[in-house]
This record gives structure tokens, C-alpha cells and sequence, in this order.
């Protein structure tokens, strides 16, 4: 369910956003009174309640505070901590999300205090960065999605920038430098007191959980001086605004036009897709980043022709391809191997054998939410075959969990069809129509 903003602060939203537009220049002074005001705190909190995220350090959770003191009273008493400046952020919990290498993620989850404050920040501070975002940039933005990002590589593909540069930022929410950060921050914001927020965010004390439940501090604090945590409210905005400066680099040097090069960026992955030689902009993109105290994973860094072999970009795979019917090129999109994977093996913890004693309305639930979720988002462009092979492995899946639910010694198939198994069971049938966009276009 998303949240509609009062209009309230829509007008306010508008008003700075308009302002930020119509003068580039301008520093906004007075921007802390509001981020204070009982209304956006009031609608900051009902936003970070409705994503439903874990407890930080404090191990305080929303239904607590509601039993024990309520949401009014609580926002209340923050409201006195801010407006009397004796606010101070809370370290941040981290935790390791597991990635499909087998590392983890660190992220990190400020205390229910804090996501609230970053998240006024937030509404009162993305307006006005929004009107300096360039157009090539998508992630994290509103009105904006990844399926955008994700249409403008295959238009760019389209019109014959088939030479990607498929970049990997090294380590960017940990190298993030807070003193250029900062500094990026005050070209638009000279309110002292939101820079002073902002700089407690970031130095914000980071705390890990061993096994044996002894708590350690893993970094942050006042001597850090590079890292944004992932999973904090205000952390995306505050990255897509340091890479903004890439962005505007990218934009005011003309460097598209010289060297026929788009890029396409969704926080830090960005890809840059060429016409022509791709030596120049990648050593440009070397430069620039450098000036940003970052660089690449030249590991991970690569240079593909388009035309030859596939790429991968926010979990989609491209390449160009030859119609069969027209015999024309045009970029295929359809979900990445690794993306498929995830949701083979999604589905098979979820219809595992060892489940066979819970409810099946309970494994049917979880696995069509877990199917919603995932056709939702790579239910785009040319999706028909993956989508229909993930659907069949799905079905068999189901089958295998039924059989041994039953102790059948068949497959299954002529005991549960689909038709037994979308209309007794419920399962969520995958779209396998393709709602890709474009024509078929030369290459």
C-alpha cells in the first residue's frame, strides 16, 4: 500500500521544488523548522511503519512504542529532542544480507527514532535535488523505476550504442567521502542545522551482533571519515547525490556528444553504452571517478559488444539480437540467469520436503507472494520464454511437494494438473505474454 503525502506537504514539496528549478544557484537557509513541523514527522513515521523494516540496536519495534507509550507521544518527544537541538542519532545495527556469491551484504538499520528523522529529512530535502538530477539518472528518484533505466539501455542498444562499458563502482556506500559528501550537500543546503544532522548520520557508530550475542562496534564514529550505511532512510538519496556529480560532469563537458556515449545510471550501477571506441570514455569515467575519491572493480568492470555476447544490468540480460520474422536487430531484454536461479531456488526452499508438515495455505501464501513479487518486476519486455520456463519449473515444483505431501509414488501429473493446481490450490499463475514495447529496429 503506498502512502498518498498530505497535501499539505505537497505544497511544500512543490514550492522547493519550483524554486530549486528556477534558480540553480540558490542555497536553501531555512529548511530545519520544517523537517520539525508535527505534520511531516506525523507522515514520516506512518512511511518508515509501512515498510516494515527490523529494530535497530534499541531492539524497539513499532508495536512497543504504540503499546507502551503511543505513536503521538512519541512523536511528540522527538519533536521537543529536535526543535531543542539535543537530538543525537543512535549507532546503527548491522547485519549481513546474503548475496548469490555466497558473501554478504553489511546492511545497516538505524533505530526507529532515527529512520523517522532521516525520513522528514528526506521529504523536505528531495525536492530540491531532484530539480538538479540529470535525466540519465533513475535510481531512487520518484516517478522513476528501474524498468525506466532499464528501457533506456535498450533504447540507446536501439540506435546503435551496442559497445557497453558495464562499470562496478568498488565498494561505494563504504568509500563514500563524508568531507565531499558534505560539500555537495551545502551547494544546495546552507541550514547549519540540517548539515549537523546529515554529519551525525554518517558518523553514526556501526554495531555487529556476534554469534554468541556479544555486541562489537564494526566502524563508524567520529574519526570515520568515507561510508554511508546501506539500509538508512536518507542513504540512497545521499549516494545518488554524490554521483550526481558524475552525472553533471558527464552532462556539461558534452561528453555524450564526443564520444557518442550514454550513460545509464541507477545508483551506483551504471552502465555507459557506445557507438564508437570505447577507450576514451571509459579512461574519462576512470578520471572522473578518481576526482570523486572512488574507482572502479576492475575485476568486475567490463567492455561488451552488445552484438557478440550479453550483459547484465538490475537483473535484466541484454543483447542485441536478429528478428526471425523481420530480420531486423533489436535489443533483447529478458530476466538474467542469476535472477531465474533465485527464483528456482526460492521456490524450492519454500516446497521443500521438510515442509510438508505446515499448512498448505501457508506454503501456497508465502510462495505466490514470493511469485507475485518477483513477476512484477521482471514481467517487462522480452520476458515470454524465461517467464514460461520458470512457470512450468513452478508447477513441477508444486507437484513434487503434493506427491510427497500424499506419499504418492507417481509424479503426480495425472493426480494434480494444473488445473487442480491453480484452482483447488491457488497457485499464482506467472504471465508468459511478453509486454515488451518496442519494434524491431536496425541496428
Amino acid at each position: 500500500m503506498v502512502l498518498r503525502t498530505p497535501e499539505k506537504i505537497r505544497t511544500l514539496q512543490r514550492k522547493l521544488y519550483t524554486k530549486a528549478n528556477q534558480e540553480p544557484d540558490f542555497r536553501f537557509y531555512a529548511l530545519y523548522d520544517k523537517l520539525c513541523r508535527a505534520d511531516i514527522l506525523s507522515h514520516a513515521y506512518r512511511r518508515v511503519r509501512s515498510n516494515k523494516g527490523a529494530p535497530g540496536v534499541d531492539g524497539q519495534t513499532f508495536e512497543a512504542i504504540e503499546a507502551e507509550e503511543g505513536e503521538a507521544q512519541f512523536l511528540q518527544r522527538l519533536q521537543k529532542q529536535l526543535e531543542s537541538k539535543t537530538y543525537q542519532a543512535d549507532a546503527v545495527r548491522r547485519v549481513g544480507i546474503p548475496k548469490p556469491d555466497g558473501s554478504k551484504r553489511p546492511l545497516g538499520i538505524p533505530t526507529i527514532r532515527d529512520r523517522v528523522v532521516q525520513m522528514a529529512a528526506k521529504i523536505v530535502l528531495e525536492p530540491i535535488f531532484e530539480a538538479d538530477f540529470c535525466e540519465h539518472s533513475y535510481g531512487f528518484r520518484p516517478k522513476r523505476s528501474a524498468h525506466d533505466a532499464v528501457d533506456a539501455v535498450a533504447d540507446a542498444l536501439l540506435s546503435g550504442h551496442a559497445q557497453v562499458i558495464d562499470a562496478d563502482l568498488s565498494k561505494y556506500f563504504d568509500t563514500l567521502p563524508h568531507a565531499k559528501l558534505l560539500a555537495a550537500v551545502a551547494e544546495r543546503i546552507s541550514d547549519g542545522a540540517v548539515l549537523a544532522l546529515i554529519k551525525q548520520w554518517l558518523k553514526a557508530p556501526v554495531v555487529e551482533e556476534d554469534d554468541d550475542g556479544t555486541r562489537r562496534t564494526r566502524g563508524g564514529g567520529k574519526s570515520n571519515r568515507r561510508g554511508t550505511p546501506q539500509g538508512g532512510v536518507i542513504s540512497p538519496l545521499l549516494a545518488n547525490l554524490y554521483l550526481h556529480l558524475l552525472d553533471r560532469i558527464w552532462e556539461r563537458h558534452g561528453l555524450e556528444t564526443r564520444y557518442r556515449c550514454r550513460l545509464v545510471r541507477y545508483a551506483d550501477d551504471i552502465v555507459a553504452l557506445c557507438a564508437g571506441d570505447v577507450e576514451a570514455p571509459l579512461a574519462a569515467l576512470r578520471q572522473i571517478l578518481e576526482k570523486l575519491d572512488l574507482s572502479l572493480n576492475e575485476t568486475k568492470t567490463r567492455v561488451v559488444d552488445a552484438r557478440e555476447e550479453s550483459f547484465d544490468f538490475l537483473g535484466f540480460s541484454f543483447r542485441v539480437k536478429r528478428s526471425c520474422k523481420s530480420g531486423k536487430h533489436y535489443p533483447h531484454v529478458e530476466p538474467s540467469k542469476q535472477a531465474v536461479q533465485r527464483i528456482k531456488d526460492r521456490t524450492k526452499a519454500l516446497t521443500d520436503r521438510r515442509r510438508t508438515p505446515v499448512p498448505m495455505p501457508m506454503i501456497m501464501g508465502e510462495l505466490n507472494a514470493t511469485l507475485r513479487g518477483w513477476s512484477n518486476y521482471f514481467h517487462h519486455r522480452n520476458c515470454t520464454r524465461v517467464m514460461s520456463k520458470v512457470k512450468l519449473q513452478v508447477e513441477e515444483r508444486v507437484r513434487i511437494h503434493l506427491r510427497r505431501r500424499h506419499k504418492l509414488a507417481s509424479r503426480g501429473y495425472h493426480r494434480f494438473p494444473g488445473r487442480i493446481i491453480y484452482g483447488r490450490y491457488g497457485l499464482f499463475k506467472l504471465p508468459t505474454t511478453a509486454p515488451w514495447r518496442s519494434a524491431h529496429a536496425s541496428v
